[in-house]
């Protein structure tokens, strides 16, 4: 079977997974978790052979025209170079280990068969975006995800959160989406081909004729679908999917998209200054904003996904720089560490029986009751921090040395501003990721909050994937940055002592101040552990209730929850902890100047609707009512009333007659 023939098929069999799926799904709901797990399992191995047959050498390339369009053709055609090998085998794998342990993190939900669709035709969607050598398909695979997302965050449309978060998230990826078409089509209309290798080809001649614009443009798509600021405020509240969803959008679909279409272009947006100097800028911003409001969220969900929002900051700095290797580097290896957290964090949840129960300040002993979440989240978060020798350190050094070398004039791919602004905002965060990930790691784990009941041990599935996935987070870093190279056009990803000391340096600062906060805040053994208020004398009772109320802190159910006084988050931040615990107001701004001004227009349209047009419309509707009225009334059907009416008639045109004739 020749390798375009296997790439083929990666793409194929989960669609028709996900399609069997829906039709078979009541029918014969004993093939749904085979028809869940099988096609994505063949796909990944379908995957790896191809990845082993391209070997990181000439991309391999074949196309077909798929209609005659009178104009630019859209084809069907596959491109396969190193990059886009091992990215799929990263989305096979992880899209792999979430079907597996979906089967038992969801194994008594009544719409497991439509999840697991989804699911599949989530991860097809996927592969087609990173195995398409056209634009218009890849658009394709992009849209396919976006209304995939919408379902799957919404799964539990019973609960307002979840509706509102899928609506969100539909709406503000396809905010970004209207000028990212606008800009593929710009640019086809320059080329004459939406192929990517006739794209890559008119770009190294200097043939297009807007490069800025159309880089621009597409960046817009690229923020909105890789939740880069200011279009990421739709990623947090996402959150109220099931963890599983979470793991696959955050580590190997959707966010992942936009890193990787930039780096599949990336000579086109070097190819602009302007556009370098703003996806720096954007880095940037989005890396920093959002490790700072990482520090300040209770949910360990919504951690995470500040986090992932950060780590992609990273990718997009990294092909700022020009460095599209780091770039992929750090895709891949995030990959596998934060579906680890995101499916440890789904442990923890799944024993408190429920997918809201995810509060930091409420967790207490979950070391000994989840033991197999506890260790591999442990070397998740060591491998997010940055810590050698664990993958996250490798990767996230090939950002920094990436950004050191334009910053320092030692390559010329990217404005040396741009490699300032992502050096310096990359070590600001990296002391700021250390940062929370140790508070996530001590409120997890060593926290004073209520114990949530125990539901027992998790199904065997969830935690064996577990340990699958902590192998590359552990072993995929010290073995990449060594073979990698042969598959990203022969790019140095070795590590080098300055950024190595530096990353590392602030890193180890940040997990020590975090410490040593959360040691200070935990010295006042007479404070009362956290619990319900109505555990507390009436006095204490009042006091936490207010605390509550003040700090913006969530009720759970009946029971009022005092802010955390072992969380370093508060003490760290100081005034700045409640601004970074909403986003820094971002969805208020946005509120204030998109959403009132539309609701504000809307109003006025129904007004003038109903009180101005309708108005005209029932006025030329009353006359002939009335008419119609006079006239029904004068149909009496009484023979008298006639009789006389036409009498009084006549004698009404005699007496005119007569005035006339006599006036002649």
């Amino acid at each position: 079977m020749t390798t375009t023939t296997l790439a083929v098929l990666v793409p194929l069999l989960p669609f028709l997974g996900a399609a069997a799926g829906l039709l078979l799904g009541r029918a014969a709901p004993g093939f749904v978790r085979p028809l869940a797990v099988l096609p994505t399992s063949v796909a990944l191995l379908l995957a790896v052979l191809v990845a082993a047959r391209q070997g990181g050498d000439q991309p391999v390339d074949a196309v077909t025209e798929l209609t005659p369009t009178g104009s630019v053709p859209i084809e069907l055609a596959l491109h396969i170079d190193g990059f886009a090998a091992l990215v799929a085998v990263l989305v096979g794998c992880v899209a792999t280990c979430v079907q597996i342990y979906s089967t038992g993190y969801l194994r008594d939900d009544p719409r497991y068969s439509s999840y697991a669709a989804l699911v599949s035709l989530f991860t097809s969607a996927m592969f087609l975006v990173v195995y398409s050598g056209d634009l218009m398909v890849l658009l394709v695979g992009w849209e396919i995800m976006g209304i995939c997302s919408y379902f799957l965050v919404g799964h539990y449309w019973e609960t307002p959160e979840a509706r509102a978060a899928s609506l969100k998230a539909f709406l503000v990826t396809k905010l970004g989406d209207v000028p990212f078409l606008i800009g593929l089509l710009a640019l086809a209309t320059e080329v004459g081909s939406f192929r990517i290798t006739k794209i890559l080809g008119a770009v190294a001649s200097g043939s297009l004729d807007h490069p800025t614009l159309i880089a621009l443009l597409l960046l817009a798509g690229v923020a909105g679908k890789s939740a880069q600021f200011p279009l990421h405020t739709w990623l947090p509240d996402a959150m109220a999917g099931p963890t599983p969803v979470s793991a696959l959008i955050h580590a190997a679909t959707m966010v992942a998209a936009g890193v990787y279409f930039v780096a599949r272009l990336l000579p086109l947006f070097e190819a602009s200054r302007a556009a370098m100097i703003a996806l720096a800028v954007m880095a940037a911003v989005t890396m920093v904003g959002s490790a700072l409001a990482a520090l300040a969220q209770d949910d360990i969900k919504r951690v995470l996904a500040y986090s992932t929002i950060g780590q992609l900051g990273y990718m997009t700095g990294a092909l700022a720089a020009g460095d599209r290797g780091a770039a992929v580097f750090h895709l891949i290896s995030h990959g596998a560490f934060k579906a680890l957290l995101f499916l440890a964090a789904g442990v923890i949840i799944h024993a408190a029986g429920t997918n809201s129960l995810a509060a930091m300040s409420r967790m207490r002993g979950l070391r000994d009751r989840v033991p197999d979440a506890y260790w591999t989240m442990t070397v998740a978060l060591l491998a997010l921090a940055a810590i050698p020798p664990f993958s996250g350190f490798f990767s996230k050094e090939s950002v920094l040395v990436a950004a050191e070398h334009v910053a320092t004039g030692h390559t010329e791919h990217a404005p040396g501003a741009a490699g300032w602004t992502v050096l310096v905002a990359g070590l600001v965060t990296a002391l700021l990721t250390a940062a929370y990930a140790a508070r996530l790691w001590l409120l997890a784990f060593r926290g004073r909050g209520a114990e949530a009941p125990d539901h027992g041990r998790q199904p065997l599935v969830m935690n064996a994937v577990l340990w699958v996935l902590a192998i590359p987070s552990l072993a995929l870093g010290g073995l990449a940055f060594r073979l990698l190279p042969d598959w990203f056009d022969g790019q140095d990803l070795t590590p080098t002592l300055t950024t190595s000391v530096l990353g590392t340096g602030v890193a180890l600062v940040g997990g020590i101040v975090t410490y040593a906060a959360w040691r200070h805040t935990t010295a006042f053994p007479d404070r009362p552990p956290l619990g319900a208020v109505a555990a507390h004398p009436e006095g204490d009772a009042a006091l936490v209730e207010a605390e509550a109320i003040a700090s913006h802190e969530p009720a759970y159910g009946d029971i009022a929850y005092a802010p955390d006084p072992s969380d370093p988050g508060r003490l760290l931040l100081g005034p700045l902890h409640r601004h970074a615990a909403v986003g820094f107001h971002l969805d208020a701004v946005y509120t204030a100047l998109f959403v009132r001004p539309v609701q504000a227009g809307a109003s006025l349209v129904r007004f003038l609707d109903r009180e101005v047009v309708d108005t005209y419309v029932r006025g030329a509707g009353a006359l002939p009512r009335w008419l119609g009225t006079a006239v029904r009334r004068a149909q009496t059907g009484n023979v008298q009333t006639y009789v006389s009416a036409l009498l009084a008639g006549t004698v009404v045109l005699a007496v005119a007659a007569v005035l006339v004739a006599t006036g002649a």
